[in-house]
């Protein structure tokens, strides 16, 4: 706040006043003054022209300022400092002190008491309690002082002691106001429309008054008419003629105050005028049995007074109701207008159309200039109203845009919600932000869950595989190694066999000299020699044919398994081959199955593995020598 040094009543005083918002024309601009009106004041920062002070304002104000200074050593005892008056602005807002603290903590505002403060300022009351006019008044003060924690409302009444001509405080209340910042928002608001008010005003032409309205309600002349069988005196036509000239002289053109109230008086002073066209009838009818002239202008006069009388009534009532409707759908429309801008800056439609209640705050007002003023003050708090809420919505929404991203997806119902106090819409978004993300982080371990289950799955499909394929490894090296060891075994059977087989053939050969010697000597007949050298060869080859079949039975049982795939040679072929080398054997699938050898048949043909054919030799060799053996020793 600026302080500025001015004497009120200066003409630096009034420009000062004309140039800024004061506190004493804040009431007047919310429409809650008890002495100035919103349209009186729109009109007067308008044009620049101050009514005049009547002599009974100048010695009501005169005596305001005398109670005040009377009444500050009061204040300040209360306060318990010094209040100095002063005036001080606050850019385009200005107010008059009537006391104020070194500090500026604490403000005075003085007024005279009357009945309605007494209503007001029970011994419980605080400064919430007084006429809003005045809670106007001291907020605009905080406001341009903004160190004003609480200001003291003081009401006294002052009476003059005759006998020592000295002033006594007869009578005096108190209160604390406390700074209110939604009114204070309201006032803002409030002095921003009217400034646009003022910038648009156009004074009201004043409609014309036709020459005889001056007189219209004077009373008519007297009517003469005195009756005793037969009319005796009568002006009658004269009055008739002034009675309806003046009647119809009144003015039916209804724009302004003015000729509303005048309407409403002219409807009365010719319900006046049918009364006594009544009355006059009577006192005729009373005194004659037959005027019919007298009484049919009597008649006439009474139905014209009437039915004009009702054609005003009905004007007077329709035009102040159309006036009504279009202040009330003006004020409406603009009020969308706004909810619409705000809507726009919030950049959706969160704010819904608001109704200004406009028609109940005019209810019971007669005169237009109220209730504009009226329509004007609501339409101002409405705006104020719609401006709060557009704030608090801003300021929820941007609260939704954190650090971990945008939550206004959790909040379809954020025009209704959005509209909390911040305290409690940050509270709900909190609860809303947590359960979304404990179901997401629930919902993000089970897809976890999911992933780890099926690659724990795939891991030991994997291992199984690998395992599989392992084993199949070492099976197929331990199957080479007995491939290689059996390879070891039989090529060392192999090597015994014909170490075996040369030890037989060199005994067989040395009993075949020792008996030819002993044949030689005489020791032996050559008959016995003969048999004893070939049992001897006999026995050589059966011990050399059983070391072949072990050795070929081994050979086979060894590669059984590799030799799965190996060709194979039929019956035909097998008894083909015997033939070929001396043996006319026949033999057949019966003679395969007695020798336990394998085989099988495929399309009417018995086939053998080709690798058998040696087992299958030594088999009937072994055969044959065995019957061979059972035979000789038979013999012998």
């Amino acid at each position: 706040m600026e302080v500025v040094n001015l004497t009120q009543g200066t003409p630096g005083w009034h420009a000062h006043r004309a140039a800024h918002f004061n506190a004493s024309d804040a009431p007047a601009m919310m429409g809650c003054s008890s002495y100035t009106s919103r349209s009186e004041l729109i009109q007067r920062l308008a044009t620049g022209i101050v009514p005049e002070v009547d002599a009974a304002t100048q010695r009501r104000f005169d005596a305001g300022h005398q109670f005040e200074e009377l009444a500050r050593p009061i204040a300040e005892k209360i306060v318990g400092e010094e209040l100095a008056p002063l005036v001080g602005t606050n850019g385009k807002y200005s107010a008059s002190f009537d006391g104020l603290t070194l500090m500026g903590e604490t403000a005075w505002e003085h007024k005279s008491l009357n009945d309605r403060l007494r209503d007001a300022m029970t011994p419980s009351a605080t400064g919430a309690d007084l006429p809003l006019e005045y809670q106007v008044q001291m907020e605009h003060q905080a406001m341009v002082a903004e160190t004003v924690e609480r200001t003291l409302f003081l009401a006294s009444k002052w009476v003059l002691n005759q006998s020592t001509g000295e002033w006594m405080c007869e009578e005096q209340r108190s209160c604390w106001y406390t700074p209110n910042p939604d009114l204070r928002a309201k006032i803002v608001a409030g002095w921003a429309q009217l400034q646009q008010e003022v910038a648009a005003y156009q004074p009201e032409a004043e409609a014309p008054k036709p020459a005889p309205e001056a007189k219209l309600r004077e009373a008519l002349p007297a009517l003469r008419l005195d009756a005793k069988g037969e009319i005796t005196t009568s002006n009658l036509d004269e009055f008739k003629a002034g009675a309806l000239a003046r009647i119809n002289s009144i003015n039916t053109v209804l724009e302004t105050d003015q000729q509303f109230a005048e309407a409403d008086d002219d409807a009365k002073w010719l319900r006046g005028v049918a009364d006594a066209m009544k009355q006059a009838g009577k006192r005729v009818r009373a005194n004659m049995q037959s005027v019919d002239e007298a009484l049919t202008v009597l008649e006439q006069l009474d139905k014209i007074a009437t039915t004009k009388a009702l054609d005003l009534e009905k004007r007077v009532k329709s035009e102040k109701d159309a006036r009504k409707q279009t202040l009330v759908l003006q004020a409406q429309q603009d009020l969308d207008s706004h909810t619409a801008s705000l809507n726009q800056r919030l950049g959706t439609n969160w704010l819904p159309r608001l109704a200004g209640g406009f028609a109940e705050v005019i209810k019971g007002l007669k005169s237009l200039d109220s209730i504009r003023d009226k329509v004007a003050v609501a339409l101002t708090n409405a705006k104020v109203d719609a401006n709060a809420l557009a704030d608090q919505l801003e300021v929820n929404r941007k609260h939704l845009v954190q650090d971990n991203g945008d939550w206004i997806t959790l909040f379809p119902d954020f025009a209704t919600v959005g509209a909390k106090a911040s305290e409690d819409f940050q509270a709900l978004a909190a609860m809303r932000i947590g359960q979304h993300q404990a179901a997401e982080a629930k919902k993000l371990e089970a897809e976890r869950e999911r992933i780890r289950a099926e690659e724990e799955a795939k891991a030991k499909r994997e291992a199984d595989a690998r395992a599989a394929q392992e084993a199949a490894e070492r099976d197929r090296q331990l199957e080479v190694e007995r491939v290689r060891i059996r390879a070891e075994e039989q090529a060392k059977a192999q090597a015994d066999a014909a170490e075996e087989r040369k030890r037989i053939q060199e005994q067989a050969q040395s009993a075949k000299a020792e008996i030819t010697q002993a044949a030689q000597t005489g020791a032996l007949g050559e008959p016995v020699a003969n048999d004893l050298a070939r049992l001897a060869t006999s026995n050589a080859a059966e011990a050399v044919a059983g070391i072949d079949a072990k050795q070929v039975i081994n050979a086979a049982q060894t590669s059984a398994a590799a030799q799965a795939d190996e060709s194979v040679i039929s019956i035909g072929k097998i008894n083909t081959t015997l033939k070929a080398g001396g043996i006319d054997v026949l033999v057949n699938a019966g003679t395969l199955d007695s020798l336990g050898i394998s085989y099988r048949k495929e399309r009417n043909s018995v086939q053998m593995p080709e690798s058998s054919f040696p087992r299958l030799c030594l088999a009937l060799a072994m055969r044959l020598q065995k019957m061979a053996n059972e035979y000789t020793h038979q013999t012998v």
